[in-house]
């Protein structure tokens, strides 16, 4: 199951775009960085008036990594001794800030590449959006973020951001619709933003890659109103978004209900999922605002292990 786009009564009703038309979009997307980084931050501040910061543990003194020092980083954890064996300077980190880090990863395939009405946002707008929001949040807290599969080590403070909304708002390499495995530290929190309409068998192999010890994950996937209740009528053509073929239907009206039962038959089969490896799973329509998804993912990230 993935997402579609539609002809109509023989009018065009498609909202997927062609490849060229991504990158055509994506330039102009990353032309308007700075007004997506404003309306990310407004969005964080709304729901930061609301919420406390995030519990935090002691220090500790276990040795977890050496890693490189970052602009930014107080120079009291330079470790000087590591540094003289080596050309770059090295910070020591304790096993406390590792299990600080946040993953985040959004859904940049073709699926997301979708709308039913020109007065509502794709849903990869919406994802970057919510990613960016929740990535402002956490900076305030003090947290150290990084983005799955984008090389880019954990890091905390403003500058994290306009490298974030840079990836984000480039063409995607590929087009996954999953994140890929990737080793994290221990007790790390992981965030995946997507439609989240693969099939389930794929969906739970990729969050099992991802799984370790103490590591916590958290599901939001973005639905445009449209997937959920099909509210189309008469002859629809219904066409793939990532190569899947193409689908006529007479008369829609005839199998909404069996499409409605089907949705929510997946919706709860990838709930089911993410319950058995002991993560959470939060839904959002993109004709809902974007700041009582990002406070319900807030609070989720907030709630100390086991609960």
């Amino acid at each position: 199951m993935r997402s579609f786009g539609l002809n109509s009564a023989g009018r065009a009703k498609a909202r997927a775009s062609a490849p060229s038309t991504v990158r055509q979009r994506a330039e102009e997307t990353a032309a308007r960085l700075p007004a997506l980084l404003v309306a990310a931050n407004r969005v964080a501040a709304t729901v930061a008036q609301g919420v406390h910061g995030r519990r935090r543990v002691g220090q500790g003194e276990t040795f977890w990594q050496f890693r490189q020092y970052q602009q930014g980083d107080p120079v009291s954890r330079i470790d000087w001794r590591q540094s003289a064996k080596h050309d770059n300077t090295y910070i020591r980190e304790n096993e406390w800030a590792a299990a600080q880090s946040v993953w985040l990863w959004t859904d940049r395939s073709s699926s997301m590449v979708y709308r039913s009405s020109d007065d509502l946002p794709q849903k990869a707008d919406r994802a970057a959006l919510l990613n960016l929001a929740l990535s402002s949040l956490l900076v305030r807290g003090g947290e150290r973020i990084a983005l799955l599969g984008s090389g880019i080590a954990p890091m905390t403070g403003k500058a994290v951001l306009e490298r974030f909304a840079g990836v984000l708002t480039t063409p995607a390499v590929t087009d996954l619709s999953l994140p890929q495995p990737e080793p994290l530290p221990r007790y790390s929190r992981v965030v995946l933003i997507s439609d989240f309409l693969s099939p389930p068998a794929e969906i739970s192999k990729a969050l099992k890659n991802l799984s370790g010890l103490g590591i916590r994950g958290h599901l939001l996937q973005i639905i445009d109103p449209a997937e959920e209740t099909l509210p189309f009528s008469g002859r629809v053509r219904f066409e793939g978004l990532e190569g899947e073929g193409a689908a006529l239907i007479g008369r829609v009206e005839a199998v909404r209900g069996e499409y409605v039962a089907l949705m929510a038959n997946h919706r709860q089969a990838v709930k089911d999922i993410a319950r058995g490896l002991g993560w959470t799973w939060t839904t959002h329509s993109t004709d809902h605002p974007p700041p009582t998804a990002l406070l319900t993912l807030y609070q989720l990230l907030s709630e100390p292990p086991g609960k």
